[in-house]
């Protein structure tokens, strides 16, 4: 899937937050923001600064890849991947 708004990259952060049972403060702390920080991008906070979203990224022990749509492939490296379409869908409410 790809991300196409700043609340699809939020409802993702926010999923695997969850996921790893984590508090918004938690999460915080490991990535070096404040709560209020973190409760803005799971809101799509369209103007986040990037070295941010990175290490929360990497406190959540995600990393982000940027891929041509016609070249997108597996995974070779052992990271395991990210249903996003699931993500945003279940976060949104559209699971059908």
């Amino acid at each position: 899937m790809q991300i196409r708004t700043p609340l699809d990259l939020g409802l993702v952060i926010r999923h695997c937050r969850r996921k790893r049972d984590l508090s918004q403060s938690e999460l915080a702390r490991r990535a070096g923001v404040g709560r209020q920080w973190v409760v803005a991008i799971e809101q799509g906070k369209p103007r986040a600064e990037l070295s941010l979203v990175l290490r929360t990224l990497s406190a959540l022990g995600l990393s982000l890849s940027i891929d041509s749509a016609s070249r997108a492939s597996p995974s070779t490296d052992g990271i395991a991947r990210v249903d996003i379409d699931a993500v945003v869908e279940a976060a949104r409410g559209d699971g059908k």
